[in-house]
């Protein structure tokens, strides 16, 4: 899964981009900080991999990752060019979804690129340019298939006419294509454009320290709003804070965390958010050489989810061994939960669960 990360300059992007992937990306009071994009690839928290781990007494722990690119802050013209705002458009093209930071906190002492703090007027400086980026993309593209349709008579081709018409009338007055309804044929044609406004968004609102465990202030009740309306996720976290957590050492890092009121970090919130947002969750396996999670879209069948693992798995996919994550815990062994009757053998229409610990069967 690779998600990418946009705001306006000074929001707390680099800040939040550090604390979740623990790269150390440059941060700094000034517009333009982040010239390239910094990726950081993190793994996915799940306690259930260490448990697995002790229970095989395994060689290796393997979890799910996820790829966050953290992008230059966006200025109004970023789609023509402000603040090299093309060059940063193009490097989140091809992730799965947005990650838009939005500031809800007062300080005189950071800079904000617009001189005051108004998260609606930010949230639609970045959109307008996502649609204006998508919109000069969206034009070529149905100029090319309209001339391409009349002279072939391509069915495909006039789907996609119909559909790219339908995206560039929303884009002229601002609309994110997310907002739109679209086919399932129209759905599998919209993945081959990379449209920034089709990707699913988690707005972060960026609060102050002083804010943490207090009823959402102003601002944040203005990104929950504008989420609702777009049926986007919200993440409310202080990016300050979890800079300041992930520089200490895990018993620190509980005690803090305890003192502050905060069960989960930056992280797993997002990781939370992002698996919902886009319909995912994990499959186990376990032995061992390595206990691994798998994500995978729900709704998954036994030979697709075998795929993930090698394609031959799915070529030549005859069964799957199964049980719950929480059967298997509770039996002690695998062999205790078979005795139990709590191993399942599944065939090619079983859709995998979250949490099921799997072994396929397979014809080489």
């Amino acid at each position: 899964m690779k998600i990418g990360v946009v705001g306006l300059p000074n929001v707390g992007k680099s800040s939040l981009f550090n604390a979740i992937t623990e790269a150390g990306a440059e941060s700094a009071n000034y517009p333009f900080c982040t010239i390239e994009p910094n990726i950081g690839i993190v793994e996915v928290p799940d306690e259930r991999l260490q448990v697995l781990g002790k229970m095989y007494n395994t060689q290796k722990i393997t979890p799910a990752s996820i790829e966050f690119v953290d992008i230059a802050g966006l200025v109004a013209g970023a789609s023509h060019g402000e603040g090299l705002g093309n060059k940063f458009l193009s490097h989140i093209r091809e992730v799965d979804a947005i990650v838009h930071v939005v500031r809800c906190f007062e300080n005189d002492k950071i800079i904000h690129v617009n001189g005051s703090i108004n998260p609606r007027r930010d949230i639609e400086t970045i959109e307008m340019e996502l649609a204006l980026s998508d919109l000069e993309q969206v034009t070529k593209i149905l100029e090319k298939n309209a001339k391409l349709s009349k002279q072939t008579g391509d069915k495909s081709l006039l789907v996609s006419v119909e559909m790219l018409s339908k995206i560039k009338d929303a884009l002229e007055i601002g609309k994110q294509a997310r907002t739109l309804e679209f086919s399932d044929e129209e759905q599998k044609l919209l993945k081959n454009f990379a449209l920034l406004t089709a990707k699913p968004v988690i707005y972060v609102a960026n609060i102050s320290e002083e804010d943490i465990g207090k009823p959402d202030n102003n601002f944040v009740k203005t990104v929950k709003e504008i989420a609702n309306q777009e049926n986007a996720k919200v993440v409310v976290l202080s990016a300050k804070i979890e800079e300041e957590l992930v520089a200490l050492e895990k018993d620190e890092r509980e005690l803090f965390k305890e003192e502050l009121g905060i069960t989960e970090s930056g992280l797993e919130k997002l990781v939370v958010a992002s698996y919902d947002l886009l319909g995912l969750m994990s499959y186990l396996t376990a032995g061992e050489k390595e206990v691994r999670a798998w994500t995978i879209t729900k709704g998954t069948k036994a030979p697709q989810a075998a795929g993930k693992i090698h394609t031959d798995f799915e070529k030549g996919f005859i069964k799957a061994e199964i049980v719950s994550y929480n059967d298997l815990i509770e039996a002690g062994s695998f062999l205790k939960a078979k005795e139990k009757g709590k191993v399942r053998m599944e065939g090619k229409e079983y859709v995998v669960q979250d949490g099921d610990v799997v072994l396929f069967r397979f014809n080489n």
